[in-house]
């Protein structure tokens, strides 16, 4: 077997600087005094001496890290994290949360899932609140790096689109010279969204607690809310109308965001393809949407069907999961068509889930080449991003990736009612998981407190899945990954 001791080095650092996250909520819950401070300090020990004993003996391995190595690290990122995260959240006494529910909530908040076992969120401590916000900021910002400097160097499930066709300064997946620098810039960008966002908010007439504890987790896309009723507790269409601009910008490829504020120029998004198919797919189901709701009766005023819709459409279309509504209630299809939106998801190198706007797209020129090439026969068809010509390799990754996405899904929504749920929710806690969205239909519109054990680490592996897009985590399951 390979040496894999520079991976083991790199995941003692990461688990020692992660320990670190455990001390801002140890201060929120002194300055609340809500009884937070010990579970906290006690969760930042076990995991700085955890991360010390793993880091020392591989402290001196320093060679460059292989294909296999950069796959390790991404899924040992998030699984080991995730983990020691719900040490804090099993520490508590107040909720009393099992190992399962603990392990459920951190992985949710870390993959910017948004799903949650919690009810009477209202009552919860300020540090549990503010832990919970942070796994989301912590996530946002590991996807972020993820999807725009890792994943297109690993080439998998047609990521490296990214890092073969993308103009400009990401070109080999880079937005500077070094990926660190690279990491660096997503950063600030990352960072600076947030606190224009936390701006806004109270400037609408949040809490500076709340304002700051929401811009994290619109930004990230990840849908966790300091109030059980979410968005919905403020009954405003200022602060909704904030989360939808901010929700979307996180939906974007951060590269982009990079080249607009370089250039200080919109020009970048107007570009871009998927930016383009991103927007006209919101605008469409936001339409059909408005006027279902108005046509119905569900909302009286034309203006107040608009807004109910294009929240939504936005909030399950880029896997936030806010509400502001009793949407699971709309009348007809509509709660399907905005679940169904999930799984496309966002852009590619934003924090959404789903399968991304760029692989949809693919497949769907995919399709309509395949139906002219039955018309003509010997005709050369190449498929195009903008006005360059998409590699056949890339195709055939993203035709795998969704085929395994579909194989998954299948899977897992079989086993879940063979554990007992009905169809509905089943398929809507799948799909709620492994598009990284939150809420889904049925018993679990509101949480997933209802479901046992079983079915839950069955979502926790699905939210894995569904933040590590697919092959990577696939990839270190099987023989040959382990074999030199």
């Amino acid at each position: 077997m390979d040496d894999f001791s520079p991976v083991q080095r790199i995941v003692g650092q990461l688990l020692m600087l992660f320990s670190i996250s455990m001390l801002p909520p140890a201060v929120v819950g002194l300055y609340f005094q809500d009884g937070g401070v010990a579970a906290f300090v006690i969760a930042f020990i076990i995991t700085l001496v955890t991360g010390a004993v793993v880091w020392f003996p591989a402290r001196h391995k320093h060679r460059e890290l292989k294909i296999r190595d950069g796959m390790l690290v991404v899924v040992l990122f998030w699984v080991v994290l995730s983990l020691f995260g719900a040490i804090p959240l099993y520490l508590f006494e107040r909720p009393f949360l099992s190992i399962t529910d603990a392990a459920f909530e951190a992985v949710s908040g870390l993959t910017t899932t948004g799903a949650t076992i919690l009810v009477g969120i209202d009552s919860l401590p300020h540090s549990i609140l503010w832990y919970r916000q942070q796994l989301h900021f912590l996530g946002g910002m590991g996807i972020i790096v993820l999807a725009v400097a890792i994943l297109p160097l690993l080439g998998v499930g047609g990521m490296q689109l990214y890092r073969a066709e993308t103009p400009g300064p990401m070109k080999d997946a880079k937005l500077t010279p070094r990926i660190t620098e690279t990491a660096k810039t997503l950063w600030l960008i990352y960072i600076g969204l947030n606190a224009v966002c936390a701006v806004a908010f109270w400037l609408g007439g949040m809490t500076w607690f709340d304002a700051i504890s929401h811009a994290v987790s619109t930004v990230a896309t990840g849908g966790f809310s300091t109030h059980d009723q979410s968005m919905g507790y403020y009954n405003s269409a200022v602060l909704e109308g904030v989360a939808v601009v901010f929700m979307i910008l996180g939906s974007l490829n951060f590269g982009l965001h990079y080249m607009a504020w370089r250039s200080a120029s919109v020009r970048a998004y107007l570009k871009d393809t998927e930016t383009r198919v991103f927007f006209l797919a919101i605008a469409i189901v936001t339409m059909v949407g408005t006027a279902y709701l108005y046509l119905e009766g569900t909302y009286a005023r034309l203006p107040e069907s608009f807004m109910a819709s294009i929240f939504q459409v936005v909030s399950i279309g880029t896997t936030t999961g806010f509400t502001t509504a009793e949407y699971t209630l709309w009348p007809s299809f509509l709660p399907m068509l905005l679940l169904l939106g999930s799984f496309v998801g966002g852009c590619a190198g934003g924090t959404t889930g789903g399968m991304k706007v760029i692989r949809f797209s693919l497949i769907v020129r995919q399709g309509r080449r395949e139906v002219m090439q039955l018309l003509h026969p010997s005709a050369e068809l190449p498929i195009k991003v903008g006005s360059k010509r998409v590699p056949d390799r890339v195709i055939q990754a993203v035709w795998g990736f969704f085929a395994v996405y579909v194989l998954i899904f299948v899977a897992m929504m079989l086993a879940l009612m063979g554990l007992g749920l009905d169809e509905v929710t089943a398929w809507s806690a799948v799909a709620a998981c492994l598009n990284n969205l939150g809420p889904g239909l049925g018993d679990v519109s509101t949480n997933m407190a209802s479901l046992g054990a079983p079915e839950k680490w069955i979502l926790i592996l699905a939210m894995f899945f569904g933040r590590l897009e697919i092959f990577t985590l696939l990839a270190i399951f099987t023989p040959a990954f382990w074999r030199r």
